[in-house]
């Protein structure tokens, strides 16, 4: 376990957040690779459909990030009616200060990108559970059952 690291980074509206605007609650906080692709429409919509029980553990709060621009955001945000903060990271500095930052590769070429991960931070700060290399499909409620049993134990 260790402590988050700080950001603050615009949101969908444009108004920065920070990690201190989450303390004292649960934060599901998880990289995606790009607005509106298969892959990253399928998780955030997941993560929107499972918005209100997340919420029911700790007041957790969902919240995406990408190195998409606000712009991107505002446009995927309304055209999925997604209920939860997306986060532009154009410097990819947050990304990187989380490990998100990864090399891939496709088509036999590799690149620097997003790997799509996620992390839980409790109240405190501190990152309790790591999810990397994440299937969009499933990846809500397996993120329920874990804030469930980490907020039994």
């Amino acid at each position: 376990m260790r402590k988050a690291p700080e950001f603050v980074l615009p949101d969908q509206d444009g108004n920065n957040k920070s990690l201190k605007d989450y303390a004292d609650k649960w934060l599901v906080l998880y990289f995606y690779p790009k607005d509106d692709t298969p892959g990253c429409t399928q998780e955030a919509c997941s993560f929107r459909d499972s918005r209100e029980i997340i919420g029911q553990f700790g007041n957790a709060e969902v919240v995406g990030v990408s190195k998409d621009s606000v712009k991107s955001h505002r446009k995927f945000f309304d055209k999925h009616k997604l209920n939860f903060t997306l986060l532009s990271d154009e410097s990819t500095e947050m990304i990187k200060a989380y490990g998100a930052w990864q090399e891939k590769s496709m088509f036999g070429k590799s690149y620097m990108g997003i790997a799509r991960t996620t992390f839980i931070i409790d109240p405190q700060g501190i990152i309790v559970k790591e999810y990397p290399k994440v299937s969009p499909k499933d990846h809500a409620g397996q993120i329920i059952k874990d804030l469930r049993d980490l907020q039994a134990a």
